[in-house]
């Protein structure tokens, strides 16, 4: 293992997402259409599974709790957190209807959900993006580099430039932080 190598491996991920002027555009849709939502009083359901659940549950607390600076919180739920909810549907029904289900109860015409999924790929992400498409809520994908067969089904794919997963993770925590930063900055403006 070559230390140096992987954390080059990083930084030359991090350079493809600097110079793609493409997928600058679609984080700056993507956390437009949430602002959006936030000012029609919408809220923002993210799911995802192992590190990508994390990611989610990571990004969630960003909204919800608070970013750089005080201000009132924005709803945002990973939907994964809830364990007893999560054994009961995947064992009632299937794993794969985990997310789905939750985004049937829990969305609304107008909120966002943000399916995290290194592969694009996850079959459980999938339903949950169907399922949120059939309300009419925005659907934003984040994945890897081809984006699976989440691209098909996202209004807005945030694929990241990257076909290894951790490096994939770690764009991901990159582009949700410039999400949240941008949805804050944008809502609850400094003067500063």
């Amino acid at each position: 293992m070559n230390i140096k190598e992987i954390i080059q491996a990083s930084i030359s991920t991090k350079e493809k997402l600097l110079a793609d002027q493409t997928i600058h555009q679609r984080i700056e849709d993507a956390s437009e259409a949430i602002v959006d939502c936030y000012k029609r009083d919408g809220k923002v359901l993210l799911c995802g599974n192992g590190g990508s659940a994390a990611d989610a549950q990571h990004i969630a607390a960003e909204f919800s709790g608070r970013f750089y600076y005080d201000r009132p919180p924005l709803f945002a739920e990973a939907l994964h957190v809830n364990t007893s909810y999560m054994t009961a549907v995947a064992n009632d029904y299937s794993f794969d209807e985990v997310y789905a289900r939750y985004v049937k109860a829990a969305g609304r015409k107008g909120d966002v959900l943000i399916g995290l999924s290194t592969s694009g790929n996850s079959g459980n992400v999938l339903k949950a993006m169907q399922a949120a498409k059939d309300i009419g809520m925005t659907v934003v994908a984040m994945t890897g580099e081809g984006g699976g067969k989440m691209k098909d089904i996202a209004d807005i794919l945030l694929n990241m430039p990257s076909s290894d997963t951790p490096r994939i993770q770690e764009s991901h925590i990159l582009v949700g932080h410039i999400i949240c930063e941008w949805v804050e900055r944008s809502i609850f403006p400094k003067d500063n």
